[in-house]
């Protein structure tokens, strides 16, 4: 099989890690509708048809709005069960062998609903992905970047007695106006108690944003990290370290990020020797999983197939799992690679 259709198999069978990845932004329109009428939450949507539609959106506030509205329907352990183990379900059949997964305790706390409700449904469906369907799993908690900076320490305080199930601290939510410098105490203590750190930067905030989560955050990862491309010494700082950036191609095009996926920073940044992995962020949002959205990336961009193989690659090596667990992971990825080849 040639061509268009031979690629897309190969994209589709391809080992691969999603490190990018909201679990609230997985709650598919279905689900919604279905725990609002199981917990008797009333929201505006009166169909599925009707929550699809609002499903659209021009740019990062205009998500956020639909996203929080979204949560809302979320109010029990079993809730946060569910959509997680729906998630890992579809990641499986798409071939992820690993996920690190973000979660948003503020976006839930702040509504009333324990810190303890959420982690704990989210980690009994890790536990039950990695047992029932093989799925490696990390959890990487998020401070939402718009509220304070006491939300956050508080947040934090919280998390400290769940070490041992929280991989990474992240900070998410609207970019603009809140730079990483805000959170730079909060960061500072994670980083004390053993925690490692990412950060969204450079989605629609400047490079600066970027050069001080480095700096001030001491991140592992830059989660987005597209304005890179506007200084040439950042790119060149991201490649002397080896900090991997988890780009999200639809989830750009769906917010605006970029005018068209032809326009896709990826490829240039690849080319620059700079670690980049390929990933779905909120995908029940912008229609998209992993598949989707390495398909997306490889058709407008015209990536090939050892192109492609190094995404797959890099998503291995940026993430989390042990020395080991990567050598194993990516050995299956080789194994792939050659029958594909042949």
């Amino acid at each position: 099989m040639k061509g268009k259709d031979s690629m897309e198999l190969f994209i589709k069978g391809i080992p691969k890690a999603e490190l990018h990845l909201h679990i609230e932004g997985t709650l598919e329109p279905e689900m919604l509708f279905k725990m609002a009428k199981r917990n008797s939450v009333r929201i505006k949507y009166r169909t599925v048809e009707e929550v699809k539609a609002a499903y659209n959106f021009r740019n990062l506030q205009d998500f956020l709005n639909v996203y929080y509205e979204g949560t809302s329907v979320l109010r029990n352990e079993q809730d946060f069960y569910d959509l997680t183990w729906a998630y890992l379900e579809k990641a499986c059949s798409q071939n992820v062998l690993h996920t690190e997964i973000f979660f948003d305790p503020q976006a839930h706390t702040r509504r009333g609903i324990k810190f303890d409700t959420v982690i704990t449904g989210v980690r009994r469906a890790l536990r039950d992905g990695e047992q029932k369907l093989g799925i490696s799993t990390r959890l990487i908690m998020c401070i939402l970047r718009d509220l304070n900076v006491e939300s956050a320490f508080q947040t934090l305080e919280e998390a400290l007695s769940y070490k041992d199930w929280i991989t990474a601290i992240g900070l998410n939510s609207a970019e603009v106006g809140h730079p990483p410098s805000k959170f730079q105490k909060v960061f500072e203590k994670a980083l004390e108690n053993g925690f490692l750190t990412v950060a969204h930067a450079g989605e629609e905030g400047p490079a600066e944003y970027i050069w001080e989560a480095i700096r001030l955050l001491k991140v592992s990862r830059i989660d987005h990290g597209n304005r890179a491309v506007e200084d040439e010494n950042l790119l060149r700082e991201l490649a002397r370290k080896g900090i991997p950036l988890t780009m999200c191609p639809i989830s750009n095009l769906k917010l605006g990020v970029i005018k068209n996926m032809e326009g896709h920073p990826l490829k240039k940044i690849m080319e620059m020797g700079i670690v980049v992995t390929v990933n779905s962020d909120d995908p029940a949002y912008f229609g998209g999983y992993i598949n989707e959205n390495y398909l997306a990336v490889q058709k407008a961009l015209g990536l090939n197939a050892h192109q492609i193989c190094t995404l797959a690659r890099n998503s291995f090596q940026a993430s989390f799992l042990s020395r080991s667990e990567k050598h194993d992971m990516l050995m299956k990825l080789e194994k792939y690679a050659k029958e594909y080849a042949t």
